[in-house]
């Protein structure tokens, strides 16, 4: 089982290939918003990698990142990534202080576009 380090908030054992999006809820009890539900959108479910980033990213992911402007190297989408390795993220979109309703809705178990890997 792969372990997901959040910074400031402990390390945590993910079952393999689990989206990061729902290990960062479930296993690690983060408010990490999802606001389009984990379908590689909004950008909302941003974290940044400090160690273990995935190398290969969905041409969705890479899509939404390249039209919302987002440059900044290790940011990433939460909902397009699988837990297949150890990962340590800092988290950059949270509920708290969001002004939102809530985090969005549950995201699917399955990556969402089918992905198509870059």
């Amino acid at each position: 089982m792969p372990t997901i380090t959040v910074e400031g908030k402990g390390s945590f054992e993910v079952p393999a290939g689990k989206r990061l999006v729902n290990a960062l809820a479930d296993e690690c009890g983060t408010d990490q918003l999802h606001a389009c539900g984990g379908v590689a959108r909004c950008t909302t479910c941003r974290v940044e990698f400090v160690a273990g980033e995935p190398a290969r990213m969905t041409q969705a992911e890479k899509d939404v990142l390249a039209a919302k402007g987002v440059t900044t190297p290790g940011v990433r989408l939460s909902c397009q990534i699988a837990c297949d390795s150890d990962m340590t993220v800092r988290l950059i979109s949270r509920f708290e202080g969001s002004g939102r309703k809530d985090c969005g809705g549950r995201c699917g178990d399955a990556i969402d576009p089918p992905p198509d890997w870059v």
